[in-house]
């Protein structure tokens, strides 16, 4: 493709729209800007050459004039818009229920949400934020915003850098703003320089043809704004590496050995001291309605914990716990040690610890104990043998024990709330087995002929608490994307970039003027700037077409 030699004497590239010295349209490329038909000039990008309307042959050419297009970036942003809607309906599969029947995502949505469930899940909505095709779609944007930045950035910015002076009178008599004073003398010429310097106008002049400037770096605005938006994008994608994203959830039970802490590498254990609810009292104004509508109001969650670091001497062996952190974790108050940050994210009240039962006859009004025997919930044996002779296996346990539809016993959870057993009893020197059903307030005779009978002699609860362990290392990144993108919005809201032309003819001058936006106010800095001397005010030949 051959370069474009303008008719004063300007060497341009090729796909240039108007003259990049003097501003003359070139003939055959009028339609790349739309100038063709129409009489004022299409200033959006100067008139410069941009690849993606010059260069249309090969297939490189096709993929960047495709991601080059404001329609194309504005539909993917819809489609990801849309899809991160989609995603919201139902929780994501990170953030299922501890409590939840099955945590199985192939369960979970459909027994809880219906055929709508089902279908959210097998569309893969469960994960979207994390899955492939969401991310391709984050990825096109981005590949989208910068394509378009450097179509439209590169030949702009070398065009505004080595702007002239002097224009071609087709460019000045179809800009916007525009007049013609027949004769003006020196001394308005230097008044109208004056008057423009002080509304801080950059002078540039050329052989007597004047050029007047402000506030090029609005035009830049834009461009800034893809900056910080490219920003935002690259940390939402690094936000799926382990690097930069953790999250973890942990239920610690009070008096519980210190646990490691999943996603630290076997590195950190944490123990649950204690754990405190604290409620408003209903003698407080403030509450008394709530408390009289929704019964008990917590003021005050919290988990006072320990942290501990792990060093294993030799691999398998049981880690040396050495103690880092002491300290209370309460909403909206974590805990911070190394890169993590502990959250105070739910809890579980009265949780079984320990059950002792007791075994006594069943013809026995006084109930009178002949052996006990306890169950560590935290640890259950499948058998019991006990000093009187008895033998005791454990046949069924339910750690969160309902009946479910159909009548049958089931566990809710597999924490121990609700704890229900089918214990098989061998008497002392026997082989004939009673069987029996024993829970909170239940204690069924599965024959009606046992000799035995099973009782709830003591039990010991406690507390657990629900913490969120995480880091983000992509927040900075959020940040300094959203900083950059505020400034290019202020840079390019506040500010406008104006310019107005001075052509000396044989008596008199052509002024014209352009800005990018906010037309009223460049109107009012012309007037400013011809006050006192014989200058003509432009008209705006926009509005005289449209009346």
């Amino acid at each position: 493709m051959k370069e474009i030699k303008c008719e004063c004497g300007h060497v341009n590239p090729v796909g240039t729209v108007l003259c990049e010295a003097c501003g003359r349209p070139i003939e055959g490329n009028q339609h790349l800007d739309g100038n063709d038909n129409k009489k004022l000039l299409n200033m959006r990008y100067d008139g410069t050459a941009r690849r993606s309307q010059t260069y249309t042959k090969s297939i490189i050419d096709k993929i960047w004039s495709f991601f080059s297009s404001v329609k194309v970036g504005v539909w993917l942003i819809v489609i990801a818009l849309v899809a991160s809607m989609v995603g919201t309906i139902f929780p994501q599969e990170m953030y299922i229920p501890a409590n939840a029947i099955s945590r199985d995502p192939s369960i979970y949505y459909e027994d809880q949400y219906g055929i709508l469930g089902l279908v959210f899940y097998q569309l893969g909505f469960h994960n979207l934020y994390t899955s492939w095709w969401y991310l391709v779609i984050i990825a096109l944007i981005g590949i989208s915003l910068v394509i378009c930045s450097l179509d439209r950035f590169v030949p702009l910015f070398k065009a505004l850098r080595h702007q002239k002076a002097k224009k071609h009178l087709s460019f000045l008599s179809r800009q916007r703003l525009f007049s013609e004073t027949e004769v003006v003398s020196n001394k308005d010429i230097n008044i109208l320089k004056t008057n423009l310097k002080k509304q801080r106008y950059k002078i540039q002049e050329e052989n007597g043809h004047i050029l007047a400037e402000k506030s090029r770096f609005s035009r830049w605005g834009p461009y800034v704004n893809h900056i910080g938006l490219i920003i935002i994008l690259l940390a939402a994608i690094l936000r799926v590496t382990p690097f930069f994203y953790m999250e973890e959830y942990v239920w610690v039970r009070e008096e519980q050995k210190p646990i490691v802490i999943p996603g630290t590498k076997g590195q950190y254990y944490i123990e649950n001291k204690d754990f405190i609810l604290e409620t408003h009292s209903e003698e407080d104004e403030r509450f008394e309605a709530a408390i009289a509508q929704e019964g008990m109001i917590p003021s005050n969650f919290q988990t006072d914990i320990v942290v501990y670091q792990g060093e294993k001497a030799v691999p398998g062996a049981e880690a040396e716990l050495e103690p880092i952190l002491e300290d209370s974790v309460r909403m909206n108050e974590p805990a911070k040690f190394d890169k993590y940050t502990v959250y105070q994210s739910g809890y579980q009240l009265n949780e079984f610890t320990s059950m002792t039962f007791r075994i006594h006859e069943t013809a026995d009004s006084e109930e009178v104990a002949l052996d006990t025997f306890t169950v560590d919930l935290t640890a259950p044996e499948s058998e019991y043998h006990l000093e009187n002779g008895f033998r005791v296996v454990v046949d069924k346990y339910y750690p969160d024990y309902y009946l479910d539809d159909k009548g049958i016993p089931a566990s809710e959870t597999n924490f121990p709330r609700n704890p229900a057993y089918v214990f098989i009893v061998y008497p002392p020197n026997s082989d004939a087995a009673e069987v029996s059903f024993v829970g909170i307030g239940r204690n069924i005779d599965a024959t009606g002929e046992n000799i035995y009978k099973l009782g709830i002699e003591d039990f010991e609860m406690h507390d657990v608490s629900g913490l969120t362990v995480k880091y983000d290392r992509s927040l900075p990144l959020f940040g300094i994307g959203a900083a950059i993108f505020m400034i290019g919005v202020i840079q390019g809201m506040y500010w406008q970039h104006r310019r107005i032309w001075i052509h000396p003819t044989e008596n008199g001058i052509l002024m014209a003027g352009h800005t990018n936006k906010n037309w009223f106010g460049i109107k009012k800095d012309i007037e400013k700037a011809i006050e006192g001397t014989n200058v003509n005010m432009v008209e705006d030949q926009q509005e005289l077409d449209e009346k």
